[in-house]
């Protein structure tokens, strides 16, 4: 900065000298690069600078005046790859620019804490030098003078971006042809959730245009050639087909993360315990609430069975008598729900094209729970077909209210949920159930009822859940193991 250079300062203390050229070398990387700008006319020295990395934390512009700092600015993400310590052919380095000129000298505050420079120039302003413009041609020079240290960093962001989508976010996949490149140049550390959070901030930047772009495509310019008019629409129907496709993405996507959830779920803790029935059901669906009150997107049934999403009714941890498909005046029904909370059935009733109806009821356990005997307090079978029976004889309707024909012979589907331990086994051979062929449940024909009743172990209902998913995992990318 000073010409002829710096002076060989020794400074004393004591008995103690520190010389600041050898404090100098040991904190610059190589030697300064000095370069010249003009700016609306304005003449700037910029000097750039490779800093050991224990020297200083971030990437900065320095604004200088009379000789001496004035203000500094971080610039780390501001341009692309400029993330944590840069390398060269022989260490770690942090990039610092120093900025002067006689217009920085002229307009800096007496007490040196910054300038009287307007920060941005427009309307009335807009032929005054400002600050921004001035950081613009400052970046855009660090650019080009950081372009072969940056690199590296540029591929590693590739790679971090890559794996993400490919393994975790498979969604932004469709959309990211759509971004601009310079945007995808990421910190390489960046956490999964900022990296989600950033992608999904384009990706609703995308959707905003596209809607906006809906509407104008449904307006016609005025006299618009065909043909133009022809290709705005081809634009945003492709726009429309990814973000589709990103929709898809992220409903398969959705389906894996819920797989994740429900194995770790049925394995046992740190402790040797196993997790309560209630946050399993709450997994498959919500308690406490029927299909008027949450969305379908909220309920995972196509654990269990796909069929299960088309519903006329569905119904979680509820009483029967408040359910408006029945008009059940059973009084020992409230005593069995209210004691029995997490026993509490998982009601679907399905189909509206009469009499074609028929209702599922679903009966979830705890992991390796063990204590199943005769009796429908205790066999998890009997109350599975105890509830389907007074349903049934409460007159089933429609959730609109219409009656069903017959609703006392409606075809009933009992799953049991939990895991084939040897009071369950035995309950399920009492009832004469079949073995399925992999080991992992039962099933069986109750004639008297008109029910089919399932035993379906957590492995059988994980195993079965990732057999029907595995080609949409596959085409995503995602794993199935």
């Amino acid at each position: 900065m000073r010409e002829g250079g710096a002076p060989s300062i020794i400074v004393r203390d004591n008995d103690q000298a520190i010389s600041l050229v050898q404090v100098y070398e040991e904190h610059m990387v190589s030697s300064a690069e000095t370069e010249h700008i003009t700016v609306k006319d304005q003449e700037f020295d910029l000097t750039h600078i490779r800093l050991r990395a224990n020297s200083s934390h971030s990437h900065v512009i320095a604004f200088c005046a009379a000789k001496r700092l004035v203000k500094e600015e971080s610039i780390t993400g501001k341009i692309p790859g400029l993330y944590g310590k840069l390398h060269d052919e022989s260490s770690e380095f942090i990039y610092a620019c120093y900025v002067t000129s006689p217009f920085l000298d002229k307009t800096v505050r007496s007490e040196r804490t910054g300038f009287d420079i307007m920060e941005n120039s427009n309307g009335l302003f807009a032929h005054e030098l400002s600050l921004d413009e001035i950081r613009d041609a400052v970046i855009a020079k660090a650019t080009d003078y950081l372009s072969i240290f940056l690199e590296e960093k540029k591929l590693k962001a590739k790679d971090r971006l890559e794996d993400f989508v490919s393994r975790k976010a498979p969604r932004y996949r469709p959309i990211l042809a759509r971004i601009p490149e310079d945007k995808l140049i990421i910190d390489p550390n960046i956490s999964d959730k900022e990296l989600d959070l950033k992608l999904h901030r384009h990706l609703s930047d995308i959707e905003e245009q596209l809607l906006t772009d809906g509407h104008d495509v449904m307006n016609p310019k005025s006299n618009e050639a065909f043909s133009e008019y022809q290709k705005r629409l081809e634009k945003y129907l492709k726009t429309a087909e990814d973000i589709k496709r990103s929709d898809l993405a992220n409903y398969v996507s959705h389906r894996r993360v819920i797989l994740d959830i429900l194995e770790k779920a049925i394995q046992r803790d740190s402790n040797g315990r196993y997790v309560r029935e209630d946050l399993i059901h709450n997994l498959i669906m919500p308690m406490r609430c029927d299909s008027n009150e949450i969305m379908l997107d909220s309920c995972n049934l196509w654990l269990l069975d796909e069929r299960l999403a088309f519903h006329d009714y569905l119904a979680s941890d509820k009483t029967i008598s408040s359910m408006p498909i029945t008009n059940s005046i059973e009084t020992k029904e409230p005593d069995i729900l209210a004691l029995n909370v997490f026993d509490n059935p998982i009601l679907v009733s399905e189909g509206n094209k009469l009499p074609l109806a028929s209702i599922v009821v679903i009966e979830i356990k705890r992991p390796m729970r063990n204590d199943a005997a005769e009796g429908e307090d205790k066999d998890p079978i009997e109350q599975a077909i105890g509830y389907l029976d007074r349903i049934r004889r409460g007159t089933v309707t429609t959730a609109s209210s219409r009656p069903i024909p017959s609703s006392e012979n409606i075809p009933g589907y009992c799953y049991v949920i939990c895991d084939i331990t040897s009071s369950i086994e035995k309950r399920c051979k009492i009832h004469d159930a079949v073995r399925t062929s992999d080991g992992l449940g039962y099933f069986f024909y109750h004639r008297i009822y008109n029910a089919y009743v399932e035993v379906v172990s957590f492995d059988r209902l994980v195993n079965a859940a990732k057999e029907r998913n595995k080609a949409f995992f596959d085409k995503l990318g995602l794993p199935t193991i």
